[in-house]
């Protein structure tokens, strides 16, 4: 029988080594904590990826440490990982971006000679871009954005990680969210985490009832009866979904109870984690301030954003309302354009199938990923229409992009000049970009970079 190929999951300490290793392996055989140094032993699990099996070693974090300490004996088990394995992954904590010491073991990787995939963890939500961004500079090639904590970008890493060891996937799932469970459960398709939000009393809880088909969720005219954000799945026309009801969001100076605190608190974590945001709208006084705050603040965390009109039964004139109220979208939210408005009536259960469709549509935009060759050629395409200015005299060029990630789908274009190129020539490729690889609704990110200057060792 032959051995199969094994993988290291290398890095300093406390940068999710461990849960990364139990959200591959399947099992929570590692011990997770927030206190560095946890892991003193490799440990080793035989991992299925998509039908295949690798040995995978979670070691412990790399730190300077005098000779002969307890330190410096993990460390050189972990160095001794790296020379057994055929493939490492090399983790590094987004939101800490890259430091000194995350610099000196990277070339202690790379001059081990194995292949390498650099993989970004803690990447939920934004606060771990700029991170992202600096690991270019490691040397390791391109790298992939992760949370081990909460299954982002698992797929992605997996599939990489087969490639890096010469393995073949036969068998193509159909969604790039196919990934084994941190308990060991294994499911055709992950499922598509839905937020409801808004202000109190718009209707969000009766809307889950309507979904779930049973009063799952306490309702009432009295605003304020939701506090904690409650999980349930379902199925949508076999598609597993699980949605969150959440508690409703009044602007801050209105907010006094502690109770209310924490349920907000509880609410703005839901939106950060869920995949489709659905902003609920009362149809009898649409678009009040903190609607429009609520929409933004979702645009702003990257996910994918649907707008649902409630109560549109007590609506007359629809047609001319309705036509008000996506002009009124449209320009609140410009920096989203073709965010779907969708008109509902949950009480009497209306237009739902209307809206997971919505849903379904925006979620397969916030997964989209486009090949680097057609972006290259539209980038050409692009810039040869529209040239960037020249600043102060001297021209800047865009020379190349890629997407290193999805959800929501992001770009990286390398220019001699990033920090010149002025906010209009990028909403111009931004919206470009939208409008030739059809990405409406939901945010997209696109980040300049500078490229290498080709005569500089000349």
């Amino acid at each position: 029988m032959a051995e199969l190929p094994v993988v290291a999951i290398i890095g300093r300490p406390n940068v999710g080594k461990s849960t990364l290793f139990n959200r591959l392996s399947g099992r929570r055989t590692a011990l997770v904590s927030d206190m560095p140094g946890l892991t003193r032993d490799r440990r080793e699990e035989v991992c299925e990826l998509f039908g295949l099996q690798v040995r995978m070693l979670d070691t412990a974090g790399l730190e300077e440490a005098p000779r002969g300490s307890i330190p410096a004996r993990m460390r050189a088990q972990s160095e001794q990982a790296v020379r057994d394995a055929d493939l490492v992954l090399f983790v590094i904590d987004a939101r800490d971006g890259v430091t000194p010491a995350d610099e000196k073991f990277a070339d202690i990787v790379r001059k081990s000679g194995r292949p390498t995939i650099l993989v970004a963890n803690k990447c939920e939500g934004r606060q771990g871009d700029d991170g992202f961004y600096e690991a270019f500079g490691l040397g390791l090639g391109q790298p992939v954005a992760i949370s081990a904590e909460h299954g982002e970008g698992i797929s992605e890493l997996e599939r990489e990680i087969l490639a890096g060891v010469g393995l073949e996937i036969k068998n193509q799932p159909k969604s790039d969210e196919d990934s084994p469970d941190a308990d060991g459960a294994s499911e055709p398709l992950r499922p598509i985490r839905i937020a409801i939000v808004g202000r109190p009393n718009a209707g969000k809880s009766t809307l889950v009832n309507a979904l779930l088909g049973e009063d799952r969720m306490i309702t009432g005219p009295e605003p304020g009866l939701t506090r904690d954000s409650i999980e349930t799945d379902f199925d949508w026309q076999g598609r597993s979904v699980r949605i969150v009801d959440t508690a409703g969001l009044r602007r801050k100076s209105r907010i006094t109870e502690k109770a209310e605190k924490l349920s907000v608190s509880d609410t703005v974590r839901a939106l950060r984690f869920a995949e489709v945001v659905v902003v609920m709208i009362d149809a009898e006084r649409p678009f009040e301030h903190q609607d429009l705050t609520i929409a933004a603040m979702v645009a702003d965390e990257g996910r994918a954003l649907v707008v649902a009109i409630n109560k549109w039964d007590l609506v007359n004139e629809k047609q001319s309302q309705l036509k008000v109220l996506r002009e009124i979208v449209g320009q609140k939210l410009a920096q989203v354009p073709g965010v779907k408005v969708v008109t509902v009536s949950a009480l009497a259960e209306r237009g739902l199938d209307k809206l997971m469709e919505a849903i379904m549509s925006s979620h397969g935009v916030w997964n989209k990923r486009i090949a680097t060759s057609p972006l290259n050629d539209w980038l050409r395409s692009a810039v040869d229409r529209h040239p960037p200015p020249a600043v102060s005299g001297r021209r800047i060029r865009i020379r190349y992009i890629t997407q290193p990630s999805s959800r929501p789908p992001t770009f990286v274009a390398f220019t001699s000049r990033p920090t010149a190129l002025p906010k209009s020539y990028l909403r111009y490729l931004l919206n470009s970009l939208r409008d030739t690889f059809d990405l409406p609704g939901t945010p997209i990110r696109l980040n300049l970079r500078k490229s290498d200057n080709p005569f500089a060792d000349r």
